[in-house]
C-alpha cells in the first residue's frame, strides 16, 4: 500500500471514530430529552389537576356569592319593612 492509501485509511478511521463519539453524544441527548419529556408530562398532569381544582373553587365561590346576594336582598327587604312599621308606629304614637 502506498502512502496515499495509508493516509486515506487513517482519515477514514478518524472519521469513523468521530462518528462513534457523535453517536454516543446523540444517544445521551436522546435519553435526556426523554427524561425532560417525562418531567413535562408530569408537570402537565399537575397543571391539569390544578386547573380542575381552580374551576371547582370558582364554581363554589360563585354559588356562595349568589347565596350571599340573596341574603342581602332579604335583609334589605326586612329593613325596609321594619322602617315602614316604624313609620306607622310613629304616626300612631303622634296621634295618640
Amino acid at each position: 500500500m502506498g502512502d496515499a492509501e495509508n493516509m486515506t485509511i487513517e482519515v477514514l478511521k478518524q472519521i469513523r471514530d468521530e462518528l462513534r463519539k457523535t453517536n454516543e453524544r446523540l444517544d445521551t441527548n436522546v435519553g435526556e430529552v426523554r427524561k425532560t419529556n417525562e418531567r413535562l408530562d408530569t408537570a402537565n398532569e399537575r397543571l391539569d389537576r390544578l386547573e380542575r381544582r381552580q374551576n371547582e373553587s370558582e364554581m363554589r365561590l360563585a354559588t356562595e356569592l349568589v347565596a350571599v346576594t340573596t341574603a342581602i336582598h332579604q335583609l334589605r327587604d326586612t329593613i325596609v319593612s321594619q322602617l315602614e312599621v316604624k313609620k306607622t308606629v310613629d304616626d300612631h304614637e303622634r296621634r295618640l
